[in-house]
């Protein structure tokens, strides 16, 4: 498939040319015809297949077409994101995408001043992409209206619904024309994703897109049993070793999270905790104290990690193994890049065989099981 063969308009195709695709990816496939006809839709995809061109493609075209038929004004799409990181990212996206249409984008959002924003919103945008907390802001200071908002999208919504952004996004939502498309994408699905989904969504056309599994050879893997109250002994015990430069170590629970760095701070071992309940500047000094080598472990949860990208991380540790394979595959991926190698190491209890079973079967691997640790 090409993606002349989903009926993009031909400055649409020019953009995407231009930027080196030719081939449309699995969820570009199976997402921009469904927008294109107008259909909600609910999409479960990882960030790095696409996603963005899936819902960015269809709405650009469906503003485009519209503008050529009427002179309404006034914003008319509205992108939620999480992160000003991602928020930037997407409505880069937006501009590289529409160069061609005419339409104008914008993005909003807090830790900065608002003046740029405001002179930009007041020169007129069809499309705004924002966070929630200063899109709040900017409303309730009546500089933004929504009552024209004919395309919504919620962009990594379980990232949201994990920084507490839920309350934000249904007074958001309750701002919005009932006759409008939206549009949801997560990387995972849990019963609070299905919740918030159904509350927003209108008959969803549903999506899912599974991830590549894939692991560098350059990943040495091995898996330590232990019982689960033994686990934080044996991660003092492993950080002991000073050949471990440093670590990313995996939880499954904001409250594990600080749990664990607490307890290696006790050892005399420099960690801090990141999650959807520290504040952004909070996330940010933790990953430049990581990547200064200031803080030696960093103890994440799954939905945060997106955002962290360092490029020369020696060990990855699953202090949780994760209920998903694909979330394996992708936690372990943070080591092994730019062709240095890297070590993941996976603490396995009990109760939490029948996930190591379910990875061993995805990745076609034995992983590598070390018995020889005080706490075997």
């Amino acid at each position: 498939m090409t993606f002349e063969d989903l009926n993009l308009m031909k400055p649409l195709l020019d953009s995407v040319r231009k930027e080196g695709y030719t081939t449309p990816t699995k969820i570009q496939q199976q997402s921009i015809p469904h927008i294109l006809s107008g259909k909600d839709l609910f999409g479960c995809a990882q960030t790095g297949t696409g996603k963005t061109a899936a819902f960015a493609l269809p709405i650009l075209q469906r503003l485009a077409l519209d503008k050529n038929t009427t002179q309404t004004s006034g914003i008319k799409a509205l992108i939620l994101a999480p992160t000003r990181e991602l928020a930037i990212q997407i409505d880069e996206s937006f501009r590289t995408y529409g160069a061609g249409t005419g339409l104008k984008c914008t993005c909003i959002y807090g830790g900065v001043s608002q003046q740029i924003q405001v002179s930009k919103l007041k020169r007129g945008v069809e499309i705004i992409v924002a966070t929630p907390g200063r899109l709040l802001d900017l409303i309730q200071q009546r500089i933004i209206n929504l009552d024209k908002i004919q395309y919504l999208v919620l962009d990594e919504a379980d990232r949201m619904l994990d920084m507490g952004f839920v309350p934000d996004i249904k007074r958001i939502v309750a701002l919005l024309p009932v006759k409008r498309q939206t549009l949801c994408f997560a990387a995972t699905i849990t019963p609070q994703i299905k919740k918030l989904a159904g509350s927003i969504l209108s008959s969803p056309v549903n999506v899912s897109v599974a991830p590549e599994i894939e692991i560098t050879g350059l990943i040495t893997q091995s898996v330590y049993f232990v019982r689960k109250e033994d686990k934080r002994n044996l991660l003092r015990h492993v950080m002991r070793d000073d050949s471990i430069g440093n670590a990313l170590v995996f939880t499954r629970t904001k409250h594990g999270a600080d749990r664990v760095a607490r307890d290696l701070n006790r050892s005399g071992i420099t960690a801090e905790a990141i999650h959807g309940d520290k504040s952004q500047n909070k996330r940010e000094h933790s990953l430049k104290g990581f990547r200064s080598g200031q803080i030696r472990v960093l103890v994440a949860t799954d939905v945060v990690s997106r955002g962290i990208d360092i490029d020369s991380l020696s060990h990855v540790i699953n202090f949780e193994i994760p209920e998903e394979p694909a979330t394996y595959v992708h936690r372990i991926g943070r080591t092994g890049r730019a062709g240095a190698t890297g070590t993941a190491m996976s603490f396995c209890s009990g109760e939490e065989r029948k996930y190591l079973a379910d990875i061993h079967r995805v990745i076609h691997k034995e992983i590598n099981v070390v018995r020889t640790h005080p706490y075997s």
